[in-house]
């Protein structure tokens, strides 16, 4: 869940908590989802899997607005409410190139919407020694390493028919981060109908095929006490546990839509939007 979009919103979470322990009154001025407030989509974070990028049981696509999430981390930390200030004319099924608005950057990896709008799947793969397209300037849309196959790679996620995206084989070289100037095979993730996607299965998917692909050379990436990245992205460490034991992507996604569906009802009472 890492991104400048999820430090965002935990920056709220930091700021609330910091305000309670003083006694001080938070305000917080709203500001659009970018990719609607209508879908939500993911697993909860665990408690024993919190981290800065993943700091509340939230699932990866939210459908909230900083305002309503500041409400929600209230309720649920038992902070004084937070002085919301609404936006005026936000609709939940707006996105953020139909609010008239201009976009700027929430990081240099998120130049465009388009680059928002498949990251709530394809950041997962940054738990995985592969290139998620940094160095690029398709980041998070362009995914592969040296050693795949981008036609196979291709012909094997086109073959799982998920809704509203293609995938083009490819090569690309990163001028920086993972794969540093080395040439990577892989696949250009091309949305067809952003409606119809579904992100965070598209992730799942995603980790599922890369695996499958190069068993010997895939490798989770781990951080520095030992414990593997892609469980903090994902906030528990029971995908990976599935995936390595061979687990097809649709048993990791069982549990996940009731779980945001159990998430969507109980915020709820915190929407501030029609």
């Amino acid at each position: 869940m890492a991104s400048a979009l999820c430090y965002l919103c935990f920056d709220v979470w930091l700021v609330q908590e910091a305000a309670a322990e003083a006694g001080l009154p938070v305000v917080i001025l709203d500001r659009p989802n970018p990719i609607t407030g209508e879908r939500v989509e993911g697993n909860l974070v665990e408690t024993e899997c919190a981290s800065f990028v993943g700091i509340h049981p939230l699932p990866i696509r939210h459908g909230l607005t900083i305002g309503e999430l500041g409400r929600v981390f209230a309720v649920d930390r038992g902070w004084a409410q937070p002085l919301v200030v609404p936006m005026r004319g936000w609709r939940r099924g707006a996105w953020f190139d139909q609010t008239g608005l201009p976009w700027v950057l929430p990081s240099p990896n998120l130049p465009m919407l388009e680059s928002v709008t498949r990251y709530p799947g394809t950041c997962l793969v940054e738990g995985a020694d592969l290139s998620e397209g940094r160095g690029t300037t398709r980041p998070f849309e362009l995914i592969g390493a040296p050693w795949i196959d981008p036609f196979r790679m291709a012909r094997e996620l086109a073959a799982r028919g998920l809704p509203g995206v293609a995938f083009r084989p490819t090569w690309f070289t990163p001028t920086f981060s993972k794969h540093q100037s080395v040439c990577c095979g892989g696949v250009q993730i091309h949305v067809l109908d952003r409606a119809m996607l579904r992100p965070v299965a598209l992730g799942i998917h995603l980790l599922h095929a890369l695996r499958s692909h190069g068993p010997v050379d895939f490798a989770w990436r781990e951080a520095a006490n030992g414990t593997c990245f892609v469980d903090r992205l994902l906030g528990s460490d029971q995908p990976r546990r599935q995936l390595d034991a061979g687990a097809p992507a649709e048993d990791v996604l069982l549990s996940w839509d009731t779980q945001a569906t159990s998430f969507e009802e109980r915020t709820q009472v915190h929407r501030l939007y029609e």
